[in-house]
């Protein structure tokens, strides 16, 4: 792991959570780590457990010399486009740091240019520079910690567990749910296999009913 790239100048390092994902917002943050921050767990969030996670989440946010969350809504994602709304999530990030960075570390290889501030993208730069690796920690855990709140409120998805991911589960509640007010509609799921099996399922009932009935004295 990498702690900086360029030597001398205050570094951010940005990176985003949940884009891939059927429901929920895209969460993003920004880190600036001082020049001794050091720790053997620190990796790519994705890479770690979500108990790992959760251990270095109360660090980074104490020893940062900054740092700060942002999340664009599952609304603004369907009007914008998920790619623009992780950009606008990182640059609502990086608006809130009370340290001005004079570069941003990047993790992907696109970005939307932040106003004044020259930026680095780099491919799976979350597995190389501990400023990302940092931002995505963040990131990744503070939209889990927002997802499990959804939980409650619409259980039979199981966003507790898949955080909004379309998981086999996920997708066959939608069939038989359809979708919350938090889902994506602009993302294209396939949910025939499932809506498939939902009548299957019905017609089993059914007939199951009506034998229950004719046995039934």
């Amino acid at each position: 792991m990498k702690y900086f790239f360029k030597k001398g100048i205050v570094e951010a390092g940005c990176d985003e959570a949940g884009r891939g994902c059927l429901a929920g917002p895209v969460f993003a943050a920004a880190v600036i780590l001082p020049p001794n921050f050091r720790h053997p767990l620190l990796n790519d969030g994705k890479q770690l457990t979500e108990e790992e996670r959760n251990t270095l989440r109360p660090i980074i946010e104490k020893k940062a010399l900054a740092w700060a969350v942002a999340s664009v809504d599952h609304a603004e994602i369907d009007q914008i486009n998920i790619l623009q709304a992780s950009f606008k999530a990182m640059h609502l990030a990086i608006d809130q740091l009370h340290v001005r960075p004079e570069l941003l570390l990047i993790d992907g290889n696109r970005f939307s240019p932040y106003f004044g501030i020259v930026h680095q993208c780099v491919i799976q730069g979350d597995a190389i520079y501990a400023p990302i690796a940092a931002a995505s920690i963040l990131a990744k855990t503070h939209r889990d910690e927002y997802m499990k709140k959804l939980h409650e409120e619409f259980p039979h998805y199981d966003w507790k567990q898949n955080k909004g991911y379309g998981t086999p589960h996920h997708r066959k509640q939608m069939s038989v749910h359809g979708f919350s007010p938090y889902h994506r509609l602009t993302f294209k799921v396939d949910l025939s296999i499932f809506e498939e099996e939902v009548v299957e399922m019905s017609e089993a009932t059914m007939q199951a009913a009506e034998l229950t009935q004719i046995l039934t004295p």
